[in-house]
């Protein structure tokens, strides 16, 4: 409680400190960032942190999936899909912090160093902070990249060893925020290569003032930004993991922005005449993922009979109520390809029984039942879902015991495979079924400690979500995602939950913040009404 206090007074007084002409947008972030090292995180919460410093090459539209230009101001596709050149941007200023103050512009070493800190084993940066660059490695970047060259200092050449329809779109994500060649090389001279990952600097629309964790992230406009000085002055992120707590700070002002509401406090905001709630479809899945590499989740005869053993409707309604739908294949039903077709496992206890028993467990079985201990996008409680699941499992003679750590341990371990079965979800990064498809169930997820927690590596499956990679006819793809959906339920690595509906209170005075179908949350752009 005492950090929790220590952030609402660290942001009310900023803002009561700031002079009367600055403008201090405040909002309620769920949680502290793992660092602010693009390549090694995975969490919305950490992306969010790192997306107000730094820029990718290529950017998506302000609420959209678009991909425009970015520090790269134009790019090449050669005829045959293989060979990208980029031009990148001239005359962008790089941040400064009292370890480091830039001698030169933005340039081409700094897109070889994004690269090649995640890529080159050898690159004194690879270990850095974490050697495990899940999204890199998920998408399969080190097969796909054949070479990157620096033509000069503002043209860069990536060749792919074949195609690949995603690729622009995953040079937008949050793993390729660019950092400074230039500082990394100053503090690994100084010895302290972790700085670049803990103090960071970028060439985004805020730099970082002080992070304290569990307690505040401090952002000014960075006054040399490429595209323009921010509307607002000051950001504060207020570090409020009770969503009840950012629910109050909202409604006295304390804060202007918040996330993932609780479902059960909607009726009360949507009275309050200060407040706005923006909503969208959400770009998400929450499941239940089987470690189909452990007994007895090998067995796909099991997954099918604790499938139909789990009460899905009660769950939504119970903890979703308003703001989630049933999911039935692994991609939310407003992306394309979507197969509506494919039909769920009913919620059927007898046919559990029966099934377990042919499976060579009539006499029931115990697991265990990983819940997260946050509220995430996907899922707004995983300890109550995991309660009602346990209670469904005890009816067909299946004992589950709960197990949970801290987010930042559960993650790993999950990763890991140390589960049985594990609750965990995804929120789209760009807007394209392979990066729900292949990022977290192909064979190149399953084989590090990556998005994969199914450990799923089913070649019938794998086959056709890698082939729907490398060809651009979106019709072909198509085809092949919906194949591929088709599959997955005939194999169900997951209880596939919920898709959660976006939903985010804002403060009637902030104008111009806009949804993102990826959930991340942006303020560059943003202004407040004074």
């Amino acid at each position: 409680m005492k950090k929790l206090l220590l952030a609402t007074l660290s942001a009310s007084a900023l803002m009561a400190a700031q002079p009367l002409a600055a403008k201090t947008l405040v909002y309620c972030s769920e949680g502290s960032p793992e660092n602010f090292a693009p390549s090694v995180n995975t969490t919305g919460t950490s992306f969010d942190a790192g997306a107000q410093i730094y820029d990718t090459i290529v950017q998506f539209e302000r609420g959209g999936t678009k991909v425009l230009p970015s520090l790269a101001e134009k790019w090449d596709i050669s005829a045959d899909g293989l060979t990208y050149t980029f031009h990148l941007r001239k005359n962008v200023k790089w941040q400064s912090n009292k370890s480091f103050k830039p001698t030169r512009d933005f340039n081409a070493d700094d897109v070889m160093f994004m690269i090649e800190r995640q890529w080159k084993e050898d690159n004194p940066y690879y270990k850095v902070t974490s050697s495990n660059h899940s999204y890199f490695n998920d998408m399969g970047m080190p097969k796909l990249l054949k070479s990157v060259e620096k033509v000069d200092d503002y043209t860069v050449r990536i060749t792919l060893n074949q195609p690949e329809a995603p690729f622009l779109a995953d040079l937008a994500m949050q793993y390729a925020g660019v950092q400074s060649k230039e500082y990394a090389d100053a503090m690994l001279k100084a010895g302290t290569p972790e700085k670049l990952d803990q103090d960071p600097v970028g060439t985004g629309p805020f730099y970082l003032v002080q992070y304290q964790k569990d307690a505040i992230i401090r952002y000014k406009a960075f006054p040399d930004y490429w595209a323009g000085k921010a509307k607002i002055d000051d950001l504060v992120f207020a570090i409020t993991p009770d969503a009840s707590v950012r629910w109050a700070k909202l409604q006295k002002g304390e804060c202007h922005v918040m996330p993932y509401p609780n479902p059960a406090d909607l009726d009360a905001m949507r009275k309050d005449a200060n407040v706005q709630i923006l909503e969208q479809p959400g770009l998400n899945i929450g499941y239940l993922a089987y470690n189909t590499t452990k007994k007895p989740f090998d067995d796909v005869r099991v997954r099918h009979a604790i499938n139909k053993a789990i009460n899905k409707k009660a769950i939504i309604d119970a903890v979703y109520l308003s703001s989630g739908i049933p999911a039935i294949n692994p991609i939310p039903p407003s992306m394309w390809s979507y197969n509506e077709t494919v039909k769920d496992d009913p919620y059927d206890p007898e046919a559990a029984k029966k099934e377990l028993a042919a499976a060579g467990y009539p006499n029931g079985l115990e697991i265990d039942l990983w819940a997260m201990p946050v509220q995430r996008p996907y899922n707004p409680n995983a300890k109550r879902i995991a309660e009602l699941m346990q209670a469904d499992l005890a009816k067909v003679g299946v004992k589950a015991e709960i197990k949970t750590y801290e987010w930042g341990e559960y993650r790993k371990r999950l990763q890991a495979g140390e589960h049985q079965t594990g609750m965990f979800g995804w929120t789209g990064d760009n807007g394209d079924p392979d990066n729900f498809l292949h990022t977290l169930l192909g064979c190149d997820a399953a084989q590090n400690n990556g998005g994969n927690v199914a450990k799923f590596c089913y070649k019938p499956f794998d086959d056709l979500v890698v082939k729907a990679k490398r060809i651009t006819d979106q019709a072909e793809r198509e085809k092949l995602y919906r194949q591929a959906q088709v599959i997955f339920k005939e194999q169900s690595p997951w209880f596939t939950i919920a898709h959660a509906i976006q939903l985010k209170p804002i403060r009637k005075e902030v104008k111009d913040f806009k949804l993102s179908p990826f959930g991340r949350h942006t303020f560059y752009g943003v202004d407040i009404a004074k």
